[in-house]
C-alpha cells in the first residue's frame, strides 16, 4: 500500500502565499503523475495541477501563473508552490498519485486534504 500525507495549508490574507507538500510512503515501486485537486463547500473535487515522473506539467486555467507544481523523486514528495491567492483558492487541496506498489501493483492514491482559507 501507498499513503499520502498532506501539509502546509493554513490561513491566508489575498494577495499572499502557501507552499503545500505531500510525501508518499509504503512499499513503493516507482511514482508515475503526482497532482493536486481541490475541492470548495458544494463544488465537486477538480485538478489543480499535475505533474509526470519526467517532469511535465499541466495545470488549470484559474491558477496558471500563480501556481507552480514540482516533485522530489528521491524524496517521494510534491509540491504546491501558491502564490498571489483570491478568495476563490479557498478549499480543501487533495494529493493524489499514481504508483506501483509491492503488494496491490498500479493503483491510484489519495490524501487526507489540507484546507486551504484565503480570507482577509
Amino acid at each position: 500500500q501507498v499513503q499520502l500525507v498532506e501539509s502546509g495549508g493554513g490561513l491566508v490574507q489575498p494577495g499572499g502565499s502557501l507552499r503545500l507538500s505531500c510525501a508518499a510512503s509504503g512499499s513503493i515501486i516507482r511514482i508515475n503523475a503526482m497532482a493536486w485537486y481541490r475541492q470548495a463547500p458544494g463544488k465537486e473535487r477538480d485538478l489543480v495541477a499535475m505533474i509526470t515522473s519526467g517532469g511535465r506539467t499541466n495545470y488549470a486555467d484559474s491558477v496558471k501563473g500563480r501556481f507552480t507544481i514540482s516533485r522530489d523523486n528521491a524524496k517521494n514528495t510534491v509540491y504546491l508552490q501558491m502564490n498571489s491567492l483570491k478568495p476563490e483558492d479557498t478549499a480543501v487541496y487533495y494529493c493524489n498519485a499514481e504508483a506501483v506498489s509491492l503488494l496491490v501493483g498500479t493503483g491510484d492514491y489519495w490524501g487526507q486534504g489540507t484546507q486551504v482559507t484565503v480570507s482577509s
